[in-house]
């Protein structure tokens, strides 16, 4: 995924779970946060921060908060376009693909993609990551009974005769492997677990990032 208009600034302070100050060519500019996590190990004062500018000069956040620079490492925080990320690799990971569907129902959920091919009916939920510990990946950075109850509801799409995936999208490069975040949100990393033991495929792949661009690169191990 390609963005346009994306200018470096300086992070300074997150007001709220939407809003960011950042500082631009010495001035300060409110900036839109496209992910409600915490994000708290990488919004720190200071920090070389990546934002698109609007097309739409009247509206009340001129930015939007891209990509954010921790050490060597760039992260695109950018909740909203993993899914788009995830679509444009669906022809990598599944061969001969008749349908897919982004944002389909299934029971009690709303799953991110929807496939067929010439054999199969499938699932696949989409999670983005954006926490790193000593080049260790982790999900989630803060408690989520969605992302549970999506894990058990894939487990019923595969008794139903779905095949059923769930794919890390890890939103930075070189990430050694990846780890359900065991501490923050013991229940998702079982439920994890059991989603995989019940037929539920875990795949988690790394990006290549730069300030306009993410896009899909490594496999990366997964430890349970």
């Amino acid at each position: 995924m390609k963005y346009s208009n994306i200018v470096k600034g300086a992070f300074v302070s997150r007001t709220n779970r939407f809003i960011a100050n950042c500082e631009m060519d010495g001035k300060l500019q409110i900036c839109h946060v496209k992910n409600t996590g915490r994000c708290k190990e990488l919004f720190v004062e200071g920090a070389t921060v990546y934002l698109q500018k609007a097309d739409n000069p009247n509206r009340k956040t001129l930015y939007d908060l891209i990509a954010v620079q921790k050490g060597n490492r760039l992260i695109n925080i950018d909740s909203q376009v993993v899914n788009g990320v995830a679509l444009e690799y669906m022809p990598v990971l599944f061969d001969n693909i008749k349908l897919i569907k982004p944002e389909c129902v299934y029971r009690n959920s709303r799953f991110d993609i929807y496939l067929e091919t010439e054999t199969d009916k499938i699932f696949v939920e989409v999670k983005g990551v954006t926490l790193e510990k000593d080049g260790t990946a982790l999900f989630p950075d803060a408690p989520t009974e969605r992302g549970v109850k999506h894990l058990k509801e894939l487990q019923k799409a595969v008794a139903d005769g779905y095949k059923a995936f769930v794919l890390f999208v890890i939103q930075m490069d070189n990430a050694l492997h990846f780890e359900p975040n065991r501490i923050t949100h013991p229940e998702f990393a079982e439920e994890l677990k059991n989603a995989q033991k019940n037929g539920v495929t875990v795949l988690a792949y790394s990006c290549a990032v730069t300030p306009d661009e993410i896009r899909i690169k490594d496999k990366v191990n997964i430890v349970l």
